[in-house]
């Protein structure tokens, strides 16, 4: 059984009730001040004080999607992300391949033409060889006769870090948002590629082209637009593409909107910081190149170059979020610059978690709607 598994969680909070019973019932007969006595009551507090640990975090990551899997956890995760194969994907194969499907619940049936479907894919990308999961969520209309010539905007959206992609459905719940605005009339329908901004789990590479290592800038700009544009009916025209991220996958949306405007014209930064980090999960991300890591810093950006022709939308609160005092310095540093456009949503309360972001990805997606073509 998986982490995030259900079974697993309800397992674990059944043995630490059957812990914390056996505990209460067992103590009268370890009450002597014996050594075995003692011995026993430090053995049973213990386990049952690390079963309820357990049962919280297990709880915490099924909320907030922080881990995939047992590997992932415990740091085990092999995969790099790295195709050997120059041609950036097996013989006779796209870079893009559908692995398994799933419907959208609505009212009406669990059809694709009702609900919308959601399709795990794998994406290799033929210029960084980064291969990397992500689902795809196709509105009901993408199935309907009536749109079958129709191309639809697209949005990438991307978690935070460690972040799993599965978040992005269970906990924040975008697919089911998207279609329901749509449903609407709110926003238009749309196609959203969900992902996590690690593209070479574990490490963290704040989207940032590695000298050496992964290109997840490259993959981001240019590869994942390439992959989902041959496989799907996705806008080709400029105008036609997004991101949107919380947290570090905000950080990434705001660099790729305002790094690469030919390629998404509007990024939404939920929560996002406005520079790279760099710590133990992140490495030297730089190897000594000031010139790359200058640009990784959004604040040198809007201080030494041209203000690109994109829209923003950042996000903060008033209390519960550290980087509140940051977003309105950043708000009024592209305002000044006149150029690139940008809004934004600042609650009075809100912490750096999912409950804030549900509430702010539906205005986040009317906004971004408005600002894609319709083609």
């Amino acid at each position: 059984m998986g982490l995030t598994s259900n079974k697993v969680l309800v397992l674990s909070i059944l043995f630490t009730a059957l812990l914390f019973a056996g505990t209460v019932w067992c103590w009268p007969v370890l009450a002597p001040r014996t050594w075995r006595a003692v011995s026993g009551r430090i053995g049973l507090l213990f386990a049952t004080q690390l079963a309820l640990f357990a049962s919280v975090g297990l709880g915490a990551n099924q909320a907030f999607g922080f881990y995939a899997g047992w590997a992932d956890l415990f740091g085990q995760e092999s995969g790099q992300g790295v195709v050997v194969d120059g041609t950036g994907g097996a013989p006779g194969r796209g870079p893009l391949q559908v692995l398994d499907t799933q419907h959208v619940t609505a009212s009406g049936g669990g059809r694709a033409r009702t609900g919308g479907q959601i399709q795990k894919v794998a994406v290799v990308g033929r210029t960084t060889h980064i291969a990397a999961p992500a689902y795809v969520y196709l509105p009901p209309e993408y199935f309907q006769p009536r749109y079958r010539e129709r191309r639809f905007p697209a949005a990438v959206v991307l978690t935070g870090y460690p972040g799993t992609a599965e978040a992005l459905i269970k906990g924040l719940h975008y697919p089911r948002t998207a279609r329901e605005l749509a449903k609407d009339g709110r926003m238009q329908p749309m196609i959203l590629v969900m992902m996590r901004p690690t593209v070479a789990p574990p490490r963290d590479t704040e989207c940032v082209d590695v000298p050496g290592g992964p290109r997840a800038e490259s993959f981001f700009a240019r590869d994942l637009p390439d992959a989902v544009l041959a496989h799907y009916r996705v806008s080709e025209k400029p105008g036609g593409w997004g991101v949107i991220g919380d947290s570090t996958g905000g950080y990434c949306a705001l660099k790729l909107a305002m790094h690469h405007p030919d390629v998404y014209a509007a990024g939404v930064g939920l929560s996002p910081s406005f520079k790279a980090s760099l710590d133990a999960t992140t490495g030297d991300l730089f190897r000594g190149d000031t010139a790359l890591r200058d640009r990784a810093d959004l604040w040198w950006c809007l201080k030494h170059l041209k203000a690109p022709d994109t829209s923003l939308l950042v996000s903060s609160s008033r209390v519960g979020e550290r980087n509140y005092k940051d977003t309105l310095e950043f708000v009024d540093r592209v305002k000044a610059k006149g150029r690139t456009r940008i809004a934004a949503i600042i609650l009075d309360r809100g912490g750096h978690n999912f409950n804030t972001w549900r509430r702010e990805i539906p205005p986040a997606l009317r906004w971004m709607s408005g600002r894609l073509g319709n083609y």
